[in-house]
């Protein structure tokens, strides 16, 4: 509902979610494009969040070890779910089972109801005026929220959003999202000093 309600079309809708089967890139998509951003810059937000189930897929082709013909395909399942209930297994038999049953009904499911939203969004007509702009933004946080558990998580949500929303007004859409960013290794390296004071201060004392 949230794409279509953003300039896509049903079927680009439906397109978007079977190819690019990862929530929060969809959404950071949708919203650079439904901000008037370049098509180029949406996809360099969507890419940068998604680049995650990377590393998901790194640990995820030791546990699973699938034959090299079916990887290709069981990439496009790589996500958070799938990952979860893999490694909550007790052996590789039931990381195989977990990730094929999480991925498949999560797939099918998240790309009817896609589809549902998407004929919803049409035929409701203009979504802006139902305040349904806002579903993506919101559905995005409350993704996010439960995932900020340490202080240096809130603290680069915290900076990821100042960057986001100062520089809105001043850069094209979509290019705020991709300074946003800056804010994790920024404040990797603002714990990394902390702790380093920490440890010498320790050390000092030791002595």
């Amino acid at each position: 509902m949230t794409s279509a309600g953003g300039g896509l079309t049903v079927w680009q809708t439906c397109a978007l979610s079977l190819l690019v089967f990862t929530g929060a890139s969809q959404f950071a998509l949708v919203g650079a494009l439904a901000a008037g951003g370049n098509p180029l810059t949406a996809a360099a937000g969507a890419f940068f969040l998604g680049v995650r189930n990377a590393f998901y897929g790194l640990r995820l082709s030791q546990l699973l070890a699938l034959p090299r013909a079916v990887r290709p395909f069981a990439a496009q399942w790589v996500i958070d779910e799938t990952t979860a209930v893999s490694l909550a297994q007790r052996d590789r038999r039931g990381a195989r089972i977990g990730f094929a049953v999480t991925g498949l009904s999560l797939y099918v499911l998240w790309n009817l109801t896609t589809l549902l939203g998407a004929l919803g969004a049409e035929a409701i007509g203009d979504t802006d005026a139902w305040g349904l702009d806002a579903a993506g933004p919101a559905v995005f946080l409350a993704l996010l929220a439960p995932m900020l558990k340490s202080t240096t998580e809130r603290a680069a949500a915290a900076l990821a959003v100042l960057l986001g929303l100062g520089l809105l007004p001043v850069l094209p859409g979509g290019v705020p999202v991709l300074v946003a960013a800056l804010a994790a290794p920024l404040a990797l390296w603002a714990e990394g000093r902390r702790q380093g004071r920490a440890r010498g201060e320790t050390e000092g004392e030791g002595r």
